[in-house]
């Protein structure tokens, strides 16, 4: 029975933020006639309006995310052509990441180096995970394989604080930028507000989804130490 009640927790924890993220997407995705433009097209004109002129609006098949490094924000074919509320939610979502890049926010600059640090370290971690049993096998020792597992969910651990770092940025750009800029420009109606709310917490919310994920991982391999 505890057994049962673990898996649907861990289901619950894993599954559901993801799923319920979806649905708000899907929700609000279907094209509004009644919207001035697409989502392209306010980032475009967002961007002009807040100086960021060198920041240019791209097409990609990776998920909506805003590029430091090549000075991008990136939509999805249904975001960047589409006329929905969720491409306007997204749009200025992703333009504020831009806004804090150009303000230099700390915070960000901090999310920044700590993903491209957990792209090493997330690699190396795998390695270790495999390579581990192996060596304690060849060492023949218990407490080799102990350390090699201990440095394996250490490098792990540098994922769990990159999410978690993460979701102030995210809530940043979904609540103290994107929305006041989308309710006092007047980019929606009034009626529209309350799903705009919805789609930027879904939006901040993909990355608490991946905290959590993170973490259960991180719990997964500590069990395992002990």
């Amino acid at each position: 029975m505890l057994v049962i009640f673990a898996i649907l927790a861990l289901l619950a924890v894993t599954v559901l933020p993801q799923a319920w993220v979806r649905y708000t997407f899907s929700r609000h995705g279907a094209d509004r006639p009644d919207l001035p433009g697409t989502g392209g097209e306010l980032a475009r004109h967002l961007l002009d309006r807040f100086g960021l002129g060198q920041v240019s609006v791209e097409a990609t098949d990776r998920g909506d995310h805003y590029d430091p490094a090549g000075k991008a924000v990136r939509l999805l074919p249904q975001h960047l052509t589409g006329r929905s509320l969720a491409a306007v939610a997204i749009a200025a979502h992703e333009v504020s990441h831009a806004i804090q890049d150009t303000r230099g926010e700390r915070l960000l600059a901090v999310r920044q180096r700590l993903a491209t640090l957990a792209l090493a370290t997330d690699r190396f971690a795998g390695i270790f995970f495999i390579a581990a049993p192996l060596l304690a096998i060849l060492l023949r020792s218990p407490l080799a394989l102990l350390a090699l597992l201990g440095l394996g969910v250490a490098l792990l651990s540098v994922r769990v604080v990159t999410s978690l770092v993460t979701l102030p940025v995210e809530m940043d750009a979904s609540f103290s930028k994107a929305l006041p800029i989308l309710e006092e420009g007047r980019y929606v109606a009034p009626d529209d507000l309350p799903a705009i709310r919805s789609l930027l917490r879904a939006a901040a919310f993909t990355y608490v989804a991946a905290a959590l994920v993170s973490l259960v991982n991180l719990a997964r391999w500590v069990r395992l130490l002990r």
